[in-house]
């Protein structure tokens, strides 16, 4: 995070000091100081400082501008933690926005607004935590590059290869346990984050989502049977369907209420989710304020924590999961619908470049998970899956942006978060690059999701399948080889005689080149307001200050 306590500083001084500024706003590029004597300003000086563009006098404003760019609201925070509320006007500064383009005016398409005001807070509630996520997928994408391979796909020498990570070992399991528990306890983290910037108790928020990732929650949802076998006692879980409501099976009830849940990790969960914890947030903001404004002091401590947490508890587990669950299945059936039995070649080429375009704006709202279930089963049953093959070009499309804005980019502060963002994609994890770098500059996400849409595509018309679950450039050995090939009897589709992994670096490269290329003309320049018409509109401001 670039610290501004010495220019705030400077401009203060180079204005006319702490006396000569009545009050102070700001634009989506400009600080705005309204001054007692405008000749006072020091023009030259301020135009001199490194952060700062320009700086002029607007007299039919009556209005002293200094140009800063994209870091004029850090900057503007730090004028005011210098002088205090007094120069503080929140509806002059929310209009300067607006007028800009970047605030919520209130001209413009309103679905438009919607959604940039959706995508600024999930970005700004995400930005804490973006290199704790980046660290953990590169972690994990290096551990499962230097795991022992299964014959057949080795990427070392075999006397190097015996020597790396066993994949059932201790060692292996610790590190890949300790990469993924970042994405396992998202819905903690990113609950945490938002419930700060809400001015929610953000340890209320973190216990909510906590109770939705603890595994004794099975026995409230499942059917919990033990049986023994020689002697050794097993438990197994079961998910009776009490009611189902549009495909929709609520699996069990709350005080007489149906619940259902969501299922990416194989039992009833919120794990690696973002919207559920961002509604909790939400809930618990403002029933919290109206419970410290009317409970008395003396029962404050206790009862404003235990009713907040139980109510947004509640809410989230009869409302956000029954959404959550129909929604994954419309997503399901229309990814079903488009790919047919695959065979196609035709039909999955042009599915392949529906779903490769798409896939990524399920990532933004962390409902991709609930496409898991249906690639899983494609693996279990085939061994290969089409499915899971258009999503590694979308990872792949997502890390390739980003590296074209650090090779574009001549701000240090871009490089230092595009390149690690980059890697992490290409490790298999995409949310550093989305959140850190493409949805920011909005174009960039499009860009690179044209040509992950092309890239698939090509993958899809050439009957591409994929063998496993690593995706992206990390995950090439699972284009080598069908594990399951010989015993059920399956074939990739063969295209004028190349080989699947032959395949897979045509198509890899094609979509290399398609999003640098997109990127780099049409998806970033140094000049674009970073989230501007997005981040501004941002609920939690605070919490995007990187």
């Amino acid at each position: 995070m670039a610290d501004y306590k010495n220019l705030a500083t400077d401009i203060i001084s180079a204005v006319g000091g702490e006396s000569n500024i009545t009050k102070v706003i700001h634009c989506i590029t400009r600080l705005r100081f309204y001054l007692v004597d405008e000749t006072k300003a020091d023009t030259e000086k301020l135009e001199a400082m490194s952060g700062v563009a320009a700086a002029v006098y607007n007299g039919n404003l009556g209005q002293y501008q200094v140009v800063i760019g994209q870091a004029v609201e850090d900057v503007y925070d730090e004028v005011v933690a210098q002088l205090g509320d007094r120069v503080v006007d929140s509806e002059a500064t929310a209009d300067a926005v607006a007028e800009t383009g970047g605030g919520t005016g209130k001209s413009g398409n309103p679905f438009i607004r919607a959604f940039q005001t959706v995508i600024g807070t999930i970005t700004g509630s995400m930005m804490p935590i973006i290199g704790l996520l980046a660290a953990g997928g590169m972690i994990n994408g290096l551990a499962n590059l230097f795991k022992i391979q299964p014959a057949g796909s080795m990427i070392f020498p075999a006397n190097i290869n015996a020597h790396l990570l066993d994949p059932n070992g201790s060692t292996f399991i610790i590190i890949t346990t300790a990469a993924m528990a970042p994405f396992y306890f998202l819905p903690v983290l990113v609950g945490f984050s938002a419930a700060r910037q809400l001015k929610a108790n953000e340890y209320v928020v973190a216990a909510v989502m906590g109770v939705f990732l603890d595994p004794n929650l099975r026995g409230a949802i499942n059917t919990v049977k033990t049986v023994t076998v020689n002697g050794l006692d097993y438990t197994n879980y079961t998910q009776p369907s009490l009611h189902e409501v549009l495909g929709v099976h609520f699996t069990s009830n709350f005080f007489g209420i149906p619940i259902a849940f969501p299922d990416p990790t194989g039992y009833p969960s919120y794990a690696y989710t973002i919207f559920p914890a961002i509604c909790a947030a939400v809930i618990a903001a403002p029933l919290g304020r109206w419970l410290r404004k009317h409970l008395p002091i003396a029962m404050r401590q206790i009862f404003e924590p235990m009713i907040t947490f139980f109510v947004t508890l509640t809410v989230v587990m009869v409302a956000v999961g029954p959404i959550m669950n129909l929604i994954g299945g419309a997503l399901g059936n229309g990814v079903t619908w488009l790919i047919g039995n695959g065979d196609n070649l035709i039909q999955l080429g042009i599915a392949a470049i529906i779903i490769g375009g798409l896939y990524q704006c399920l990532v933004i709202f962390g409902l991709h998970w609930l496409i898991i279930p249906i690639l899983t089963l494609q693996l279990a049953n085939t061994g290969q899956s089409n499915i899971n093959m258009i999503v590694s070009f979308t990872m792949l499309a997502q890390g390739v942006g980003a590296l074209a804005v650090f090779f574009k980019t001549r701000k240090e502060d871009m490089k230092g978060l595009a390149l690690p963002a980059s890697l992490s994609a290409f490790m298999g994890v995409t949310e550093p690059a989305i959140y850190g770098i493409n949805l920011k500059y909005i174009r960039v996400f499009i860009m690179s999701s044209i040509g992950a849409a092309i890239g698939a595509g090509v993958g899809g018309f050439m009957g591409l399948q994929m063998y496993g679950f690593s995706g992206s450039l990390i995950g090439f050995p699972s284009f080598i080889s069908n594990p399951m090939a010989d015993k059920l009897h399956v074939s990739p589709h063969t295209f004028l005689g190349m080989s699947n992994l032959t395949i897979f670096w045509i198509a890899t490269i094609v979509t290399i080149i398609v999003a640098f290329a997109l990127v780099w003309m049409f998806g970033y320049k140094d000049s674009d307001e970073m989230g501007a018409g997005v981040e501004k509109k941002n609920a939690f401001k605070d919490a995007v200050k990187q």
